[in-house]
Formats: C-alpha cells, sequence, structure tokens
C-alpha cells in the first residue's frame, strides 16, 4: 500500500490518507469505548517513539523501553479510573517511573545521561499526558459518550481545513515567521472562524455538551490549536528536520497531524472542568 501511494502525488496522497485516517478514527471513537481506547493507546505508543527518534536526530539517546512503558501505564490508568474499572489510587504507579528512568540511566552508559533522562520524561509526557487526560472528555457524564471527542477532532480538522483555505487564498501577513514562514494572520482568522462555526452546528448534532462549552471548546481550538501547531514546528526546526516522520504519506508522522490535538486536549479539559 504505501509503495503505491509513494507514487501519486503529494496532494493525492493527502487525500487518500486523509480519507482513510478519517475513517479509523470516526469509527474507532464512534464504535465502542475499547475500540477508542485501543486507538489511542496505539497513537500513543507510536507517537512516543516517533518523539524519541526525532530528538535522536541530535545524538541524544532516550530510553525508549521505559518511555514507552511509563506512556502506557499513564494513559491506561486514566481509562481504567474514568471507566470505574479501577480504584483512582491505580494513577500513583504513574509516579515512582520517572524515577526508575533516572536510575536505569546509570547502567546505560550513554553519553549526556541526563539529558538522555529528561528527553525519556518528557516524551512520555508531552505525547500520553494528553491522550491520558482526552478519558476526562469520554467519561464527561456517567457513561463512555463519543461525542465530546469526536466533536473535538471535528473541530480540529475544520481549524486546519479553514486555515489552508484562507491562507492560501488570503494570506499576506506572517503569523509567525520565524518558527512557520507558512502560516499567515489571514490563515488562522479564517481556521478560528470555521471552527467556532462547526462548534455552533456541533451544539445542534451532538447534545451531550451544551451550547455554549460547544463554542467554548471552538475558541479554545482557534486560538490554541495554533500554538500547538508551531510549538511542534519550534521543536523540528531546533532539530533541523522538515517531518516528524514518515508514518503518514503526504502528512509526515504522527505529531505532525497530531500537534494541535495535544496542545488543544489540557485546555479543553481544564474548561469543562471548571465551568
Amino acid at each position: 500500500m504505501s509503495n503505491k501511494l509513494s507514487t501519486l502525488s503529494n496532494l493525492n496522497q493527502r487525500i487518500i490518507v486523509g480519507v482513510l485516517g478519517a475513517a479509523v478514527f470516526i469509527g474507532g471513537i464512534w464504535f465502542s469505548e475499547w475500540t477508542y481506547f485501543l486507538l489511542f493507546l496505539g497513537l500513543t505508543l507510536l507517537g512516543i517513539s516517533e518523539f524519541y527518534t526525532l530528538v535522536g536526530v541530535q545524538g541524544m539517546r532516550p530510553n525508549r523501553p521505559l518511555g514507552l512503558i511509563l506512556g502506557a501505564v499513564f494513559y491506561t490508568s486514566m481509562f481504567l479510573v474514568q471507566k470505574r474499572m479501577a480504584a483512582s489510587e491505580l494513577l500513583y504507579l504513574s509516579l515512582p517511573l520517572p524515577f526508575v528512568v533516572i536510575i536505569a540511566e546509570m547502567y546505560r552508559k550513554k553519553p549526556q545521561p541526563f539529558t538522555n533522562i529528561a528527553f525519556t520524561i518528557l516524551g512520555a509526557l508531552y505525547i500520553a499526558g494528553p491522550f491520558g487526560m482526552l478519558h476526562l472528555l469520554g467519561y464527561f457524564g456517567e457513561e463512555y459518550s463519543w461525542q465530546p471527542i469526536l466533536g473535538l477532532m471535528l473541530l480540529i480538522w475544520a481549524s486546519d481545513t479553514g486555515a489552508y483555505i484562507f491562507g492560501k487564498n488570503f494570506g499576506k501577513h506572517k503569523l509567525f515567521e520565524r518558527i512557520s514562514p507558512g502560516k499567515t494572520w489571514e490563515g488562522w482568522a479564517g481556521g478560528a472562524l470555521l471552527t467556532i462555526l462547526v462548534g455552533y452546528g456541533l451544539s445542534y448534532l451532538f447534545p451531550d455538551l451544551e451550547a455554549y462549552q460547544w463554542i467554548g471548546i471552538a475558541v479554545i481550538v482557534g486560538v490554541v490549536g495554533v500554538l500547538g501547531d508551531l510549538s511542534e514546528s519550534l521543536l523540528k526546526r531546533s532539530l533541523g528536520v522538515k517531518d516528524s516522520g514518515t508514518l503518514l504519506p503526504g502528512h509526515g508522522g504522527l505529531l505532525d497531524r497530531f500537534d494541535s490535538l495535544l496542545m488543544v486536549i489540557p485546555f479543553v479539559v481544564a474548561f469543562l472542568q471548571i465551568f
């Protein structure tokens, strides 16, 4: 499949992978809580691994096995607690693991040991932290609901689509040229506007959240989502790479596709818990 995709133009690759990816995501989130759990568990592990490969370009040597264990334990513990299959004390299993990373580094005999420790823990927290918090949206009520999660994904896609269309047709003023030369204020404004309109529409389609909550989430996505994109661009620029990976033909790596989502989730969770 990947060999056939490589013979297509970049635009065609993006369309095919985008459609297939959207189908997998919508199906996985909607079908059951367990398909949702497995879908994002896979994304968590692949994302952490991709992060470690990315920083390895500059000679860092994160402890990949322990980082993956740390991410999987936190992500799974959060799910089981929110599903009420385990007591909240299960989350304490995640607390000693960062210190196990420090202990293990003494025996690895790698250069820059504390840099390796820092990137091991950062990679796990950067990916597994937000995806673990996503369970708080799925179980915002008494039982699992796919509506807040799928709605958030639709808002992210609306933001990206609006930014691309408006930026391509009207973009003149650079948003943050030092980090991402292609982004413009016009693109950002168009993406934010489309996101708020989609959020308003979701208030009618997905009644598990109130209208003001959907509008609030849309505003967060419109403002914070682009910052997630810029932060990942900053990481890639500091490492001297173009894409975070090659897993998704025409789209780059997982971090290229989910940078906005990773940044947005904590803000959305905080907003819904407060309001």
